[in-house]
């Protein structure tokens, strides 16, 4: 009986724990090699008042089936939570408003709607309306965002809509980021040529539009997922190690470790960012190493505030509030109030005594750096002042968490769609070499679950079929020379 591939994981976030479970499930021996001192990835918690809450990802999208799917395989549905009743909001034109109803990434499909959420100015909403009569302008390729929703709906729409949303997304630029990769369904639109409303609208109430809620957590946080993958790959997971170079041999790959270690596989997955993915490539796949350096990537920071009750001027409302680029001179890009969203937080803050709520800012989009350079207690200090102009004047926080992502999410700028094919490409003329991850396949948890777990199983068949073909096995069953095995 044939010994099992051994495949080299590195990289330890949701992705590359995904392929390990799955590369484990299909028979192949795995170790994971993690830089960090603890698995994860961007799911990771942490207590804040006596609760732990996510200090990253904080939900996963419910209408794709794959991180749900997953959190069922391992047992853990009886963990799933979803937001409670409450709609989000836009902070524009100096009030916060609701996000207009059946709006597909900002795009709206009803203009009643979005008349009334008062989001745009009356010149800016009549702007949007003139879609429905502009002639079809088709278009052939990738080109940003802003570029194709601002010619159809108009410039307000990108700015106050649009690009908030991609903003908690990607902490990116519309007039960068690429319409065919972070935007799918309104590309396909545009290929089209037609209304954007419409399309937006028949999408949203046609034959195939989706009910139910939209995300889904888990109680104690979606870190939850990543904590119970990493305890099934206890042994084989390596933390605080860094991978520092590969080695092609005869029959497989050496991964050399920092210290000195050296472990040999049949494969490599890298599920890592794309500057250390190119890092580990530039000696045996220079073209891929090219591609993968063209990948920028997003600082920010989440500052998550317990804040007493009573230091709040009035009841929080809704679930939050997203904030377009310069309105109100405000630097916080979006706040959760992360106890009306999760009802399990408030069960739990209710639980330790204390009449608290929670709040999550976001600070920090592409390109913006020097807000980061600011101390962990300036950023604490932005955001209360930042809530306090939108929210009316709030007292001292309880306590306070403040998590850094340096470099944290990948630009998925115009060609990245390309960009990507063209590095599988290269990688597939390189026996035992794979990447999956958030800078590749998407960057929401459940496309880097399906990433993880396509590239999984696409690198495992290659080795498989490489090795039937090594002891010339034949289709039927027989070896080249027609003698059965």
């Amino acid at each position: 009986m044939p010994e099992a591939p051994h495949v080299v994981v590195v990289g330890g976030g949701v992705s590359g724990l995904t392929a390990a479970h799955r590369l484990t499930g299909l028979g192949a021996a795995v170790t994971v090699i993690e830089a960090a001192d603890a698995p994860g990835g961007k799911l990771r918690a942490s207590p804040v008042a006596g609760v732990d809450v996510d200090a990253g990802a904080e939900s996963v999208l419910a209408r794709r089936p794959e991180a749900l799917d997953l959190i069922a395989e391992l047992g853990m549905t009886d963990r799933v939570v979803h937001p409670g009743p409450g709609t989000a909001a836009v902070y524009s034109r100096g009030r916060v408003r609701p996000l207009p109803r059946g709006q597909l990434m900002g795009v709206p499909g009803d203009l009643r709607a979005l008349a009334r959420s008062g989001v745009l100015s009356p010149l800016g909403t009549a702007r949007a309306a003139l879609d429905l009569v502009r002639p079809r302008t088709p278009v052939r390729g990738d080109l940003p965002v802003a570029s194709y929703v601002g010619v159809r709906l108009g410039r307000e729409v990108v700015e106050r809509l649009v690009e908030p949303l991609l903003g908690g997304v990607y902490a990116g630029n519309a007039d960068l980021l690429s319409l065919e990769a972070t935007v799918p369904r309104i590309a396909a639109m545009a290929r089209d040529g037609g209304s954007l409303i419409r399309g937006v609208h028949d999408a949203l109430g046609g034959p195939a539009a989706v009910s139910g809620p939209v995300f889904a957590s888990l109680r104690g946080g979606i870190a939850g997922l990543t904590g119970e993958l990493a305890e099934r790959h206890g042994e084989d997971l390596r933390t605080g190690t860094r991978a520092r170079s590969l080695e092609r041999l005869p029959e497989g790959w050496r991964v050399h470790l920092d210290g000195g270690d050296r472990v040999e596989a049949s494969a490599v997955l890298l599920a890592c960012p794309a500057p250390e993915a190119a890092r580990l490539l530039a000696d045996h796949v220079p073209e891929a190493a090219r591609d993968l350096r063209g990948i920028e990537y997003a600082s920010m920071a989440l500052i998550t505030l317990a804040l007493p009750a009573s230091a709040l001027p009035a009841p929080l409302t809704g679930t939050g509030f997203l904030v377009p680029v310069g309105e109100g001179g405000l630097t916080v890009k979006a706040a959760t109030f992360s106890s009306n969203k999760w009802p399990w937080i408030a069960e739990e803050l209710a639980a330790t005594g204390e009449d608290l709520v929670m709040v999550r800012c976001s600070i920090g989009r592409f390109g913006e750096t020097g807000v980061l350079d600011r101390s962990d207690e300036e950023l604490v200090a932005t955001a209360v002042a930042d809530l306090s102009e939108v929210l009316g004047p709030i007292g001292r926080p309880a306590q306070t968490r403040v998590t850094r992502w340096d470099d944290g999410l990948p630009q998925y700028t115009v060609g990245h769609t390309a960009r990507v094919a063209r590095v599988r490409e290269a990688l597939a003329r390189h026996h035992g070499l794979s990447v999956c991850g958030a800078a590749y396949g998407g960057v929401g948890v459940p496309a880097c679950i399906a990433d993880a777990d396509r590239q999984a199983r696409d690198l495992l068949s290659a080795l498989q079929t490489d090795s039937h073909t090594s002891r010339g096995d034949g289709a039927d069953g027989t070896n080249q020379q027609g003698v059965n095995p």
